[in-house]
């Protein structure tokens, strides 16, 4: 308070020297402070970053590393004995040895050799009984039981890993196996051994420039040590035992043995450095090899900009004071100096003079000040209304646009939907509350960023036809399409969107909304699962019960067309034309369930099931049908086989009723990584127009989301139509013919 009445008190330039300076000083400090914040957290952050992504990439190069020389060593093991028991087989082709003789010479070459310290070489059958171990209990035993034998099984030759505990061990250890399969003998020679115990083939030289490559700063580096102090790379200490060697500290290593993996902050001296500096090291575990992976930097050094920006800030403060100091009381004087000649004539009106008037001497803004106290009294009343009636008027339009404001801004912050604005680069202006409880995004996170980590990655075809129809001009209908949350979680929704224009005309952005449209799929699911539940329950009616009710009425029908030839030959005739007829409606019957309910896909298969719906259009509709699939084709999912099928059978049957197709093929094909499978015909085609689609092909689209495949429905140059569904992931396994 006391400082306020002395600035009350000080002549109007030094008032505005003072606070000019006071307030100047205040801005560049605070400025200062938050950008050296800014900075120091910037580096902070980007120093361990790159860190830790060092540390990983060196872990990964490893690791690989190793599992390639375990691989290696393997094979070469597991093909060496292949050659061997060949060999001893064509000594059996060449009547040298009897059979039993060679396989007794092939089990003891085997049985002699031994793997690393305790790996060992041991033959399974394909029906996974022991026929070769080194222990004598383990021999025709059926060790199917365990999940790697099913992998051996189904690969016989190649690599793989798993855990195995033996007997009296507590923990189940990493294991190794490279496997060679001998058909003669039906032998599947594998070749395994604890992972640990290939330490000794990891040859560092493959990945020791590369560590040694990666720098940090002005001398930061990587290095690789074991859990007894050997360094396995560095660049100075190579060879060195650090807990050996005296002149340095053991609590570093200690705390990464005991942490496995995280950050430690320590004093270290390298050799050739006068002293010891404080190290940040981000290190991971190998622990199968009871290696260290770290990656160091010295904070001196990451934090030496931040000791010249500190010295920038302070130069440049009194730098900026010594120029505001003249610069400031130039300006105060050329103000208040007219201000005191004015200050003396309203003095003198205050004591009466009316008549006081200021004379003109200039043009500027003092000339005016002077003309505007002469009009002053004359003119105050007028102004003094009408000034009245702006201040009303303009605040009655700031508070009229304001409630605008805010009601528009509270029903899009009110909107179930989530909002997202873009400007024409892509780049988001605004989200609304919905988004950000939906998909889990902030406004703060991503306005001005892009947002193409949102879309997946198969998605991205439709989000561009999508993105060139708004950025044309044209608002997007309701687009069912797939979206990503921060979680990684995948959400159906439904999008609509329009771009907005300036007052020009000019487009400078689009609005989107999307629908979280996924309780409604789930619904779609259901009620199609409730459908095909129900449409196979009939299938089964008719063929559980109404086929033999008929089968039954048919054997009594042959029963009176007996008895009724020998007493009544014409009414006999009769009857036989009524067992027919019985005869036929069963075998429509059957038909019609194996539609509703087909019997293959549960006993062999898609692809039977489809075999047999095109051998039953040739025969139903007398048009030419044929499957083609060039390797057999297991799907293991039935959800996913049934509808497949009815997605086939509702194109087949809309080829042959609305297409007039005299050709139709069934393509399957599941060589590659996705499942691909067409109906092509030669009918009439379909019309261009999608809203001229039934309820069957909709039907078709419903099905095809339900296994989150990809449905493609067109008429080629030729003629025809193709009915094209195709399905990432490959649900489909082929199977040896």
């Amino acid at each position: 308070m006391m400082s306020v009445r002395f600035l009350e008190n000080i002549q109007i330039r030094y008032q505005l020297l003072f606070s000019y300076l006071v307030t100047f000083c205040v801005i560049i400090a605070i400025g200062s402070m938050v950008i050296y914040a800014i900075v120091r957290n910037t580096i902070e952050s980007n120093i361990e970053s790159e860190l830790k992504n060092s540390t990983d990439a060196m872990l990964n190069l490893v690791r690989t590393s190793v599992s390639v020389s375990i691989k290696n060593h393997l094979r070469a093991v597991a093909e060496k004995n292949l050659e061997m028991v060949t060999h001893l087989y064509s000594l059996v082709q060449t009547h040298e040895l009897t059979e039993i003789q060679a396989r007794r010479l092939a089990e003891s070459l085997l049985l002699s050799q031994r793997i690393g310290t305790t790996g060992y070489i041991a033959c399974v059958s394909s029906g996974g009984v022991m026929v070769v171990h080194p222990e004598a209990e383990w021999l025709g035993q059926d060790i199917n039981r365990y999940d790697f034998v099913r992998q051996m099984r189904e690969k016989r030759q190649g690599y793989i890993e798993y855990d195995w505990k033996n007997p009296g061990e507590t923990d189940a250890r990493p294991k190794a196996m490279y496997m060679a399969y001998f058909e003669p003998w039906d032998w599947i020679i594998a070749v395994s051994s604890y992972r640990k115990e290939f330490r000794t083939l990891v040859n560092i030289d493959d990945f020791r420039d590369s560590i040694l490559s990666l720098h940090f700063s002005r001398s930061g580096y990587a290095f690789v040590t074991d859990s007894k102090g050997n360094v396995i790379i560095h660049p100075s200490l190579q060879g060195v035992n650090v807990i050996a060697a005296r002149e340095f500290p053991n609590h570093p290593l200690d705390t990464m043995l005991k942490e496995k993996s995280g950050k430690i902050v320590y004093s270290w001296k390298n050799p050739g450095e006068p002293r010891m500096r404080e190290k940040l090291v981000l290190f991971n575990t190998l622990p199968e090899y009871e290696w260290i992976v770290a990656s160091s930097s010295y904070l001196d050094e990451f934090y030496a900009p931040l000791d010249h920006v500190r010295n920038i800030f302070i130069l440049s403060v009194l730098g900026c004071i010594l120029l505001v100091l003249p610069i400031t009381a130039l300006i105060s004087a050329s103000i208040t100096t007219p201000l005191a000649e004015l200050v003396n004539r309203l003095e003198q009106g205050t004591r009466g003079d009316l008549s006081v008037r200021l004379d003109r001497h200039s043009e500027n803004e003092v000339g005016r000040l002077a003309g505007y106290f002469n009009c002053f009294m004359d003119r105050l009343e007028d102004y003094s209304r009408n000034l009245e009636a702006e201040v009303q008027e303009r605040k009655e339009a700031e508070v009229a646009l304001r409630f605008s404001e805010n009601r528009y801004r509270s029903v899009i912050e009110a909107m179930p939907d989530p909002m997202v604005v873009y400007d024409m680069e892509g780049r988001v202006t605004y989200l609304n509350p919905a988004f950000t409880d939906v998909f889990g995004w902030t406004a703060d996170a991503c306005m001005g960023r892009k947002l193409d980590h949102f879309v997946p990655g198969e998605n991205w075809e439709e989000t561009r036809k999508g993105l060139n129809t708004i950025t044309s001009g044209k608002p997007l209908s309701s687009v069912e399409t797939r979206r990503l949350t921060k979680s990684g979680q995948i959400l159906d929704v439904s999008i609509r969107g329009a771009v907005y224009r300036d007052p020009t005309g000019r487009q400078v952005g689009s609005v989107i909304i999307h629908r979280d449209v996924s309780d409604l799929k789930r619904l779609e699911k259901q009620v199609m699962d409730i459908g095909d539940r129900e449409r196979q329950k009939i299938g089964q009616d008719l063929h559980d019960d109404l086929c033999p009710h008929l089968i039954g009425v048919e054997g009594l029908g042959k029963v009176l067309v007996r008895r009724l030839s020998e007493k009544a030959p014409e009414e006999a005739v009769l009857a036989e034309k009524i067992t027919g007829l019985v005869k036929d409606a069963i075998t429509k019957t059957r038909r019609m369930a194996r539609g509703l309910c087909p019997v293959f896909l549960v006993d062999r298969g898609l692809e039977s099931s489809l075999r047999e719906l095109a051998a039953n259009t040739e025969s139903v509709f007398g048009v030419a049908c044929r499957f083609l699939c060039q390797a057999p084709v297991l799907i293991r999912d039935p959800i996913v086989a049934t509808h497949l099928f009815h997605i086939v059978q509702e194109a087949v049957h809309n080829a042959v009723r609305h297409g007039q197709a005299t050709m139709i093929t069934i393509t399957l094909d599941g060589r590659k990584d996705r499942l691909q499978l067409s109906v092509k015909d030669d009918g009439r085609g379909i019309p261009a127009d999608v809203e001229t689609y039934g309820m069957g092909l909709r039907i078709m689209g419903f099905r095809a989301n339900m296994i989150h495949a990809a449905l493609d429905i067109h008429s080629p140059e030729d003629g025809g139509t193709v009915v094209q569904v195709s399905l990432g992931g490959n649900p489909a396994a082929p199977v040896d013919p």
